[in-house]
């Protein structure tokens, strides 16, 4: 889907448009949700005592996103019919101030005289270009506004990334101009960022701002969530989930990122705070983690070391004049060892409930050492292919942010311990070198040493899954067939079972709702005549994208910003309502790829630079969609952190940094929620495309994990032969993987039909097996049941 020349077939079947059906329904409650997630996604970066702001202060609001406001990103996890749109004027108007009517109507007719379109796929605009302002404009502004807003607003989009040009990652000349005006003549300044990715903000440093704000895409409510902000009437408690660095090229992944054909992902494990707090401190501008509030807080904390655990208990006290909440972060700085290891590790969090002036919340944390433990790719320790424990001391700090941290304990390992022995997967087959962490003179410095390649073929490891792969065998009742789930499996033809391993054809299903992803399930008659009902997939994260009226959510990075886990959870169960009521059966949600590097086009699905806070908030928004009785389906796995050349690219990353960065993230949300589904992605990691790749779905996943659920391609696939198996390819390539089903179906954007690979593949000795495709099939109904049953 990268290429261009597909553009109009984009278009015409995947940008589904036929108008919007059906009515403008509001849910209150989850109005009410999407305004306090979007409003606690806004970061406090800086507070000269400005805001909050009086009730009858004089505002001028200047920038064009005041109008034209980016709600969310773009694609298909962005394209949403919302009831109502709020921008930052009609959440202001709301509030008791005295707004600069002249200098609005000024924004509203440059606005209304310069519409500026969406665009066709893949050209969507980075930003809006800005009116003209002269400085007696400014100066009669000041003159009757004693306060200035600026509103600087940015976009990205799917299949594309953000560019180190004017007008995406860095400031365009008017927007300059505006700014260097508007600071001239007004005293006050308050800044408002209004993007889903991080852009350069070093030019923040050349200003004296009263205060600076940045509003990651919040969805519907995005002008109630701003004005409740700046007014006092929420209390900004939203930390930052990315860090943000000085410079671009400050960012360890800045020279192997949007490459065509491969990026080696040199700096490892060092992704993000990573990177710069063992390496680099003095480049972050904001760190991660970061967040002002308009009150204090005070934070008592002890460590209580256990057998093979740690308790820490932290009592969070608001010291300060107003309401609000705190995040308590935990981290750990492990012994640096043979390994080499990262100084800071997000271990553990918890945000408070809203604590008056005066009030304390007690919280507790229970931390398995087990879960500190580092991958050994190399053997270096002694254990390789081991998850371990090196002897030393394990510190632990507790704060609010990575610059604000507070050593509260360690625990002392005297030996070494062996957490978990695996065997090589998924390493890669092209040799590079990684960062790793040297100690010299007591400092840690940055050295490079060749990856550890993969040393047995694939090949061996999928004879030895065959010959220990068991029958298809349930004796649960599938739905209301009066069958078992076995008998109906061992009834299917070799057509039927091939039609269940793949969705109905192109999106678009006549059996669901207008606009929908596509159909899987009962894509043939003859399998809906044995009792297989068609389920319906739904594109998200951003909201339901049907040709109906849906719940526009703010992006994935503000969710991440919340830290609030309930709340994600919560407004999860009322998203996972409005699915239902919209005649769908599976959101293809949540996004759960990491931040690698700020200019990636879809970073505003997504949650985090870390794993852990991606994990766990990913696992908070599974469990209250699932509730509905419908399927979350995470996506995209793995290591699609760029959206150039998606379809061909290779994730060329070690086996450290795949287990404890890439994958790490799905791991937590697969054991904590249990989703019924997952999506595949399109890249390649180390030389294999995803939809092939049995390392990660069958040796990882369903072995390592126990993942018992069902794993979806993301939408086609690349057709390839089995390097290994002459008589497997395509479907049958991707069946033996055990991804089970092929979404939407066809084998391109307007054909129903696949191909016959996995028929003749049965029909070879040293084809795919029967029983290989039965348990795919097996997987399927298990969906099935769960939704359906």
């Amino acid at each position: 889907m990268s290429n261009q020349d597909n553009v109009s077939e984009l278009v015409q079947h995947i940008n589904i448009k036929e108008g919007i059906l059906g009515e403008k329904k509001i849910n209150p409650k989850m109005s009410a949700l999407l305004r306090q997630a979007a409003a606690e996604s806004i970061v406090l970066l800086e507070n000269e005592g400005v805001l909050p702001l009086k009730a009858q202060s004089k505002l001028a609001v200047f920038g064009r996103s005041q109008i034209d406001y980016f709600y969310v990103g773009y694609g298909s996890g962005g394209e949403v019919n919302p009831p109502y749109l709020v921008n930052v004027i009609q959440g202001l108007e709301e509030k008791d101030l005295v707004l600069n009517q002249v200098l609005i109507e000024k924004y509203q007719t440059f606005s209304a005289n310069n519409i500026v379109e969406d665009g066709i796929w893949g050209q969507w605009p980075r930003f809006l270009e800005e009116m003209t302002l002269s400085n007696e404009e400014v100066k009669s502004a000041s003159e009757d506004s004693e306060i200035a807003l600026i509103v600087i607003g940015r976009a990205a989009g799917e299949d594309r990334e953000n560019v180190l040009e004017e007008g995406s990652y860095y400031l365009t000349q008017k927007e300059k101009k505006m700014i260097d005006q508007v600071t001239h003549y007004f005293e006050k300044v308050v800044l408002v960022i209004n993007s889903g990715n991080v852009i350069d903000l070093s030019w923040t440093e050349n200003y004296a701002f009263s205060a600076i704000l940045f509003a990651w895409q919040g969805g519907m409510e995005s002008g109630n969530a701003i004005a409740d902000v700046l007014m006092g009437d929420v209390n900004p408690s939203a930390k930052l989930p990315d860090t943000i660095a000085r410079h671009y090229e400050d960012y360890p992944s800045a020279k192997q990122f949007g490459h065509e054909e491969y990026v080696e992902y040199v700096e490892d494990i060092y992704v993000g705070y990573r990177y710069f707090e063992t390496f680099h401190p003095e480049k972050v501008i904001y760190p991660f983690g970061y967040g002002l509030s308009y009150t204090q807080f005070a934070m008592d904390s002890e460590l209580l070391v256990n057998d093979k655990s740690v308790t820490i208990n932290v009592s969070v006290t608001n010291i300060g004049e107003m309401p609000g909440k705190e995040v308590v972060q935990i981290y750990h700085e492990p012994p640096q060892g043979k390994l080499g290891k990262p100084k800071r590790n997000l271990i553990a969090f918890k945000k408070t409930e809203l604590l008056q002036p005066g009030q304390t919340e007690s919280l507790n944390f229970e931390i398995n050492l087990q879960d500190l433990a580092s991958y050994d790719d190399s053997g270096v320790t002694g254990h390789p292919f081991s998850y371990v424990l090196e002897a030393g001391e394990y510190q632990f700090y507790v704060g609010d942010s990575l610059i604000n941290l507070e050593l509260v304990g360690n625990y002392h390992l005297e030996k070494l311990l062996v957490i978990q022995k695996l065997k090589q997967i998924a390493a890669p087959v092209e040799n590079f070198n990684r960062l790793v962490a040297t100690l010299e003179d007591g400092q840690l410095v940055e050295t490079y040493q060749p990856v550890t390649l993969q040393k047995e073929s694939v090949k061996e490891r999928v004879l030895q899954h065959l010959e220990s792969l068991s029958e298809v065998s349930s004796e649960e009742t599938f739905l209301d067939t009066g069958k078992t789930v076995s008998e109906l499996i061992h009834s299917f033809s070799k057509e039927e079972l091939d039609a269940l391993t793949r969705g109905e054809g192109p999106m678009n299903s006549p059996f669901g709702p207008k606009g929908n992803a596509g159909m899987f399930g009962g894509t043939i008659e003859s399998l809906r005549q044995k009792g297989i009902p068609p389920v319906i997939t739904t594109d998200g994260p951003a909201g339901i994208r049907l040709n109906y009226y849906a719940s526009l959510l703010p992006c994935g990075t503000a969710f991440a910003s919340t830290w609030n886990l309930e709340l994600l959870k919560v407004i999860g169960i009322e998203f996972g309502k409005e699915l239902v009521g919209l005649g769908s059966d599976m959101i293809l949600a949540p996004g759960m790829n990491i931040h690698r590097n700020p200019l990636g086009g879809r970073n505003f699905e997504y949650f985090s630079e870390d794993p852990y806070l991606t994990g766990k908030m990913a696992a908070s928004y599974v469990i209250g969609v699932q509730s509905n009785q419908v399927a979350a389906c995470p996506k995209h796995f793995a290591c699609n952190n760029q959206e150039t050349n998606r379809n061909y690219n290779d994730s060329r990353v070690s086996e450290r940094a795949l287990r404890e960065i890439y994958l790490k993230g799905f791991e937590i949300c697969v054991k904590e929620s249990n989703p019924y589904s997952i999506m595949s992605s399109y890249n390649k990691i180390n030389g294999v495309w995803a939809h092939y790749h049995f390392d990660l779905a069958t040796e990882i996943l369903r072995n390592e994990w126990e993942y018992q659920g069902c794993i979806l391609t993301d939408w086609w696939m690349r057709m390839a032969k089995d390097p290994n198996f002459e008589h497997v390819e395509n479907n049958a390539y991707r069946v033996r993987a055990q991804v089970d089903i092929l979404m939407p179906g066809g084998k391109d954007f307007v054909t129903k039909e696949c191909d016959d690979s996995l028929i003749q593949s049965l029909e070879h000795l040293d084809g795919i097996t029967l029983k290989e495709v039965q348990h795919s099939a097996l997987n399927v109904l298990n969906l099935i049941q769960k939704i359906k049953g």
